[in-house]
């Protein structure tokens, strides 16, 4: 599902038209005809952790999501990157506002392009420092899971499941590296 196209300048408010710029670009793009600025539409960047507990990672936690889309269903600790954070303090701030986790966090674990949606998914693994949880508003509960309890049929989104594939896989070999991942 694609968002709404733009129908407003953001710098004037007149009414865009849909057309090529006269930059040269090749595409379609909202330009206004009164003041020439154009709108470019850009995907919006969804962060998140991977939060893993114990000796060697087995566990993972997981948020019960209390909010549309896809409430009651498990996801890791993610949401929409705000203006001014990095994805790195975006994927923190979203696990702490969601988890109530203390963790540290690591390196970039997965890229995930879904394109039909216009949104790019980056997750960071991060190594829980506490088992004690103290999730937001957005969540109903927490859980740690093993791969083998993992509510696999009860996952929010695809891009989270792929994500925990990975996690299990990698860990398994005992080597962590980033994947790029397409969601169709």
């Amino acid at each position: 599902m694609q968002r709404a196209p733009i129908k407003h300048c953001r710098d004037c408010g007149k009414a865009v038209v849909y057309r090529l710029p006269d930059d040269g670009d090749s595409k379609q793009r909202a330009v206004c005809p009164q003041c020439a600025t154009v709108h470019y539409e850009n995907p919006l960047n969804v962060v998140g952790t991977v939060p893993f507990w114990g000796e060697t990672g087995e566990q993972v936690l997981l948020c019960k999501r209390n909010i549309e889309p896809r409430r009651s269903k498990w996801t890791l600790p993610a949401g929409f990157m705000e203006l001014g954070e990095t994805s790195a303090e975006g994927a923190a701030r979203e696990t702490v506002e969601e988890a109530g986790a203390r963790f540290d966090l690591l390196e970039l674990f997965t890229v995930v392009n879904v394109a039909r949606v216009g949104q790019l998914h980056l997750f960071y693994r991060a190594r829980l420092l506490s088992p004690v949880f103290d999730p937001g508003h957005e969540t109903m509960e927490t859980g740690l899971f093993t791969e083998g309890q993992i509510p696999w049929e009860e996952l929010a989104f695809k891009t989270v499941s792929e994500t925990l594939k990975c996690y299990f896989s990698d860990r398994r070999t005992g080597l962590f590296r980033v994947h790029s991942i397409d969601v169709a």
